[in-house]
């Protein structure tokens, strides 16, 4: 395993071979960049049993790389920190979690890497971010994203081609405070983790996640955007994902798209949820067997877009789950790539079925205000029929204020069974933001 202190070792020694000759264009040719934000989500249940959780936080990111040395590396970390001012409730319950934990304050170093860069090659190892990763992303609507211990290798051989392969050996999730051998199935405090908003379903004694191996490929030219990527989610599940979609130019402003995407997975009985006899959406099983299917029919128009999504996860006799997506470390999060997921919720956390999702986004004022709306529908076998109504306003500042902006997403999710929102009934998550980018 890639240790913190072999890394700090071999940036230090690199720096240092580099000789004060270079030193001025290591720092006066690096950045730095970053956010400062303002949160307050509530969560809004009509449930009786159920009290309602906020979580408010004041917070800062900064990103920071040198410039090159040596032909090509550079060191790069970034640190995070979020502070309720005292303002979270003296109960647990009353307390929004998944914002930063259940304390009233966490910072972290959520990047510490180094990378070498140099034509059409690019090695980066260490904790680091993985953006745009599908299935292993930053998960960043919060201020810590999450962050990965890992070693990635990519080639470029054409503009918009990317091949590339990626060894993943721990994590850090958004409210954890530091890497560590898990994901989003172990329970909170697995490890010592302060891990929340996760799936939580493997017992405390539940070996630890060995990691993830991943390759594949990304191709963007012209209308054309599609990847393939194989993951080895290891002891969990071996993944295939493929996605593409295509604009077609029309010259009129009024552009059909149309998309398609698959997931196939598998593994034996050395699976975690196995091991443990865990069950998920109430359906232990003796390996693992998923598969997915989407769709999107849309159309882009000036200063908007709409799109009518589909998405079906088949149902499998046997299998964890019934079939069940696994997805380590978006489960509960919400931030997987099935088509049809939304800011609560998708079919990685309603199981088994199919559903349906209609999204309309229009651009005002120039593009400084976004407005997006989108209406989706869960039809499952384990957790019911359920409906989730979003609406999402992005308000971009300019002038003097420059790289302010004004967010507010509300979703209503209602319907449902087996508890799927608190005692079934009605769940409203509001998350208001103000971000400024530096």
């Amino acid at each position: 395993m890639l240790k913190r202190q072999a890394l700090a070792a071999a940036m230090v020694g690199l720096l240092a071979a580099s000789g004060a000759a270079h030193a001025d264009d290591i720092f006066s040719d690096g950045h730095v960049d970053g956010d400062l934000r303002l949160y307050n989500f509530n969560r809004l249940y009509d449930s009786k049993t159920t009290p309602n959780a906020s979580a408010f936080s004041v917070a800062a990111l900064i990103n920071a790389q040198t410039g090159t040395f040596l032909t090509g590396f550079s060191v790069g970390g970034s640190f995070a920190t979020a502070n309720s001012l005292g303002t979270h409730s003296n109960e647990l319950a009353k307390v929004d979690t998944t914002l930063a934990g259940p304390n009233n304050s966490i910072g972290t170093f959520s990047q510490a890497y180094l990378q070498y860069q140099h034509g059409v090659f690019l090695f980066r190892g260490g904790y680091q971010y993985l953006t745009d990763d599908p299935w292993m992303g930053n998960n960043d609507s919060r201020i810590i994203p999450s962050s990965y211990n890992a070693l990635k290798v990519q080639v470029t051989p054409l503009a918009g081609w990317n091949l590339f392969a990626i060894r993943e050996y721990s994590w850090k999730s958004r409210t954890s405070d530091g890497m560590f051998p898990d994901n989003l199935y172990y329970p909170s405090k697995y490890d010592g983790d302060s891990m929340y908003g996760n799936n939580g379903s493997l017992p405390l004694h539940a070996r630890s996640a060995p990691g993830t191996w991943e390759g594949g490929t990304t191709y963007v030219h012209g209308g054309l955007n599609a990847q393939l990527r194989y993951y080895d989610f290891m002891n969990f599940a071996r993944t295939a994902y493929a996605v593409g979609s295509y604009v077609f130019d029309t010259g009129t402003g009024f552009n059909p798209v149309v998309g398609a995407q698959y997931v196939a997975q598998n593994a034996g009985s050395d699976n975690r949820f196995t091991e443990n006899n865990t069950k998920l959406f109430g359906v232990a099983g003796d390996h693992v067997k998923s598969r997915a299917i989407g769709g999107d029919l849309g159309v882009v128009i000036p200063n908007g877009r709409f799109d009518l999504y589909y998405n079906k996860v088949g149902r499998e006799q046997g299998a964890v789950g019934g079939g069940a997506l696994i997805s380590p470390y978006t489960a509960n999060y919400g931030t997987d790539p099935l088509f049809t997921t939304s800011m609560i919720r998708g079919l990685v956390e309603t199981g088994p079925g199919r559903a349906w999702k209609g999204k309309f986004t229009y651009d005002l004022l120039d593009k400084k205000l976004q407005l997006t709306a989108a209406y989706a529908k869960y039809i499952t076998d384990y957790r019911g029929t359920s409906h989730d109504l979003y609406v999402d306003v992005i308000y971009h500042l300019d002038g003097y204020l420059r790289g302010l902006t004004l967010r507010d997403r509300w979703e209503l999710s209602n319907g449902g069974i087996d508890n799927l929102n608190p005692t079934n009934k009605t769940f409203v998550y509001n998350r208001v933001m103000i971000d400024y980018k530096f």
